[in-house]
């Protein structure tokens, strides 16, 4: 026993020396991971917090003559919330929300369900719905802007050859709670974004097990019930995900409106949403003071998702 001890007494030091020399092969092993941590939080930092930190400095300034900022307490806040203009940009969007989330949301899970169930030209069918996605979000509203074009668009032609009545699309003005201009703008936002969450919602929808179907269809249930029973508990994770994603994205709509309908023109505030007045207030509007408003609006909006988001994550947790 002593004659152990004695050994492990001698190698103590010998181990204590060599451990020092082991650090650079571990530095050199975890090099390359700290330098991409880094260079990502450094990104985040200067791309991503660092404006949010600027944009809530300027809500709370106002510029002075001679140029500098000085401290102006609430009154860009209170000059938007008096703003008719944005009480009405905020139900353009969340009119445009809610459609997005009748069409948007649904019809990409309905084409993924249909995908899912076909057994031929299942490749060349899943390229033709995530062809919208590679165009340009510009190149593709372009182009639905001369579809809706209402002398020489494609739709009033399509419409004309039916014997149907024609329809000003995205220039006709409002006349009650949902305008055709907002189904307008919210059926090229589908069609344009629809191709990553039904390619999502296939690859949920192939991880389901087999063993599942085969049992509903034991039991007699029919496409609907198994759809009920067993397609959405089980993409249920995948369904929360990209609702909560879906509701954020289109709070921001932006440039849907503002190629659609050439910043707004022809339909007044119809398609206006909190996003285009921000980008209105910052370079459209006169008022040296604009870029401050502009920030207050940003930051409402920022709170406004922050809260959906973190009240959408604490009801959808999962409760054990």
């Amino acid at each position: 026993v002593l004659t152990g001890v004695a050994r492990r007494t001698a190698a103590a030091p010998a181990a204590r020396g060599r451990r020092p020399r082991s650090l650079l092969p571990r530095a050199r092993r975890n090099g390359a991971a700290w330098g991409f941590l880094i260079g990502a939080v450094l990104c985040f930092s200067f791309f991503s917090w660092y404006p949010i930190v600027r944009e809530v400095i300027m809500s709370f300034q106002k510029p002075v003559y001679g140029g500098g900022y000085a401290f102006a307490g609430w009154s860009n806040y209170l000059r938007i919330f008096r703003d008719p203009t944005f009480w009405q940009a905020w139900r353009n969007t969340l009119e445009f929300t809610l459609l997005a989330l009748v069409l948007g949301y649904a019809v990409p899970f309905v084409v993924a369900i249909v995908l899912n169930e076909l057994r031929h030209a299942r490749g060349y069918l899943r390229a033709l719905v995530y062809l919208p996605v590679m165009l340009t979000p510009a190149a593709a509203l372009l182009l639905f802007a001369y579809f809706y074009n209402p002398q020489y668009g494609l739709f009033d032609d399509i419409l004309h050859f039916l014997h149907l009545p024609t329809s000003q699309w995205v220039f006709q003005p409002g006349n009650g709670f949902i305008s055709t201009a907002m189904v307008s703008v919210v059926i090229a936002s589908t069609w344009m974004n629809m191709g990553s969450a039904t390619l999502i919602y296939l690859a949920a929808l192939q991880n389901i097990p087999g063993e599942l179907y085969e049992a509903a269809e034991l039991e007699g249930a029919g496409i609907f019930r198994r759809i009920r029973h067993v397609t959405i508990p089980q993409t249920r994770l995948i369904l929360t995900l990209l609702l909560m994603l879906q509701v954020v994205a289109t709070m921001q709509m932006f440039i849907e409106s503002f190629v659609l309908t050439n910043g707004g023109g022809g339909v007044g505030d119809n398609t206006q949403s909190v996003v285009m007045l921000i980008y209105q207030y910052a370079f459209a509007l006169s008022g040296a003071s604009n870029y401050n408003s502009a920030s207050a609006l940003g930051v409402v909006l920022m709170l406004v998702l922050a809260v959906f988001s973190g009240g959408f994550l604490w009801a959808t947790r999962e409760r054990g």
